[in-house]
């Protein structure tokens, strides 16, 4: 992969941990562009449950790996999907940027799951399975990250401030001393 000059700022963590609202945000106080890709996903192939039901999570996989390429050759702030650490090739781009590690606490989180089509949390117990995949996706994360910032509690405009300030200095793990 092409590295930018200017390495991305990366957010990843679980589902609904606001990686997305947050990277909006810290894109703008920064100047930078911001890329979702999920969003990118959605808009060149379209509904990501469709893509689930059609072709199953191993082909949105293999599209989410495409969509994480370019985002992060773009450069500026990228939010990932939550499963894209699950990704060899990911993790080791990874090393390259400047990661942010969101979390969440599973009642917080519970509020921002309810009512959404997220196709890994289909079922009876959606925050069950947040839990489950969280705990499974956690080392992942932590792997990779940087930097970590809970989203649970206080002002967005808190975790933005504290991401901002940390991307302003912060050097990624794979570069040398």
């Amino acid at each position: 992969m092409n590295t930018p000059a200017d390495p991305a700022i990366v957010l990843v963590g679980p589902m609904g941990a606001g990686k997305t609202s947050v990277g909006k945000r810290v894109a703008r106080a920064l100047s930078v562009p911001f890329t979702d890709t999920d969003a990118l996903i959605v808009r060149e192939h379209g509904p990501i449950p469709a893509l689930f039901r059609s072709g199953g999570e191993e082909h949105f996989r293999r599209i989410e790996r495409q969509a994480v390429e370019r985002a992060l050759a773009a450069g500026g702030v990228v939010s990932l999907g939550g499963g894209s650490v699950l990704d060899p090739d990911t993790r080791a781009d990874l090393r390259a940027h400047r990661v942010a590690f969101l979390t969440v606490s599973p009642g917080i989180v519970a509020h921002r799951i309810a009512g959404g089509s997220r196709p890994l949390l289909a079922g009876d117990d959606p925050v069950a399975e947040w839990t489950r995949i969280f705990t499974i996706r956690r080392p992942l994360y932590e792997e990779v990250a940087d930097a970590v910032f809970d989203t649970s509690q206080g002002p967005l405009s808190g975790v933005v401030d504290g991401i901002t300030s940390w991307a302003r200095t912060a050097i990624p793990r794979g570069t040398p001393a």
